[in-house]
């Protein structure tokens, strides 16, 4: 995914998630939250005494830009893997991911459940990950605050588990938010960085 340094416009509407993420939400996390990581991250930017020359080495720099570039970077990453349901949300096709996620864990049932026991036993705030590791293998696991996963693996879906994600509209029913997204899941952004993540050396 190609970053850019401001807050990325979303591809649909903020009720456009409803029922299974309400408008408010949307709008406080994108308006609010992401906007805030970033702008938190430009500032710390200016410390920098040289510029790196890549994101990972951005990110190493200082715990500051570690945190706020994760922020901006895990969520221009989440806006992307979602999508209303009548535009396709949800709806993960036949074709190459489906038959690596069936080869990997046996179905898309048995991951969504294999990432939830992972989201169970996440403590405090973090982010639950479906990657594509260096041997071109699928992989579940989670990080915790804001550290993406970007430097590990390739990142193919990561759900974010902070409570501004959900607590207005599910209170603290972590679980029921997570079983919700996966109605709005967008499937065929996902298999795009699945396959790129595989064509990549």
């Amino acid at each position: 995914m190609k970053l850019s340094f401001t807050l990325p416009k979303l591809g649909y509407e903020y009720d456009e998630l409803e029922p299974w993420i309400s408008s408010e939400i949307m709008e406080l996390h994108h308006q609010k939250h992401h906007a805030g990581y970033l702008d938190n991250f430009l500032k710390n930017i200016k410390f920098l005494k040289e510029t790196p020359d890549n994101l990972t080495l951005w990110m190493e720099s200082s715990s500051a830009l570690s945190f706020h570039g994760g922020g901006h970077f895990n969520h221009s990453l989440f806006w992307e893997s979602l999508l209303p349901v009548h535009k396709g949300g949800g709806e993960l096709k036949i074709g190459p991911l489906q038959e690596a996620i069936s080869d990997s864990f046996g179905s898309l049932d048995r991951l969504v459940g294999l990432m939830g026991d992972e989201a169970i036993s996440l403590q405090g705030s973090g982010w639950v990950w479906l990657g594509l590791n260096q041997e071109k293998k699928l992989f579940i696991t989670t990080t915790i605050n804001q550290i993406p996963l970007y430097n590990r693996a390739t990142p193919l879906l990561g759900i974010d588990l902070w409570e501004h994600a959900y607590y207005l509209q599910y209170k603290n029913a972590k679980m029921k938010y997570f079983e919700a997204i996966w109605n709005v899941i967008n499937w065929k952004e996902i298999e795009k960085r699945f396959l790129e993540g595989r064509e990549s050396e």
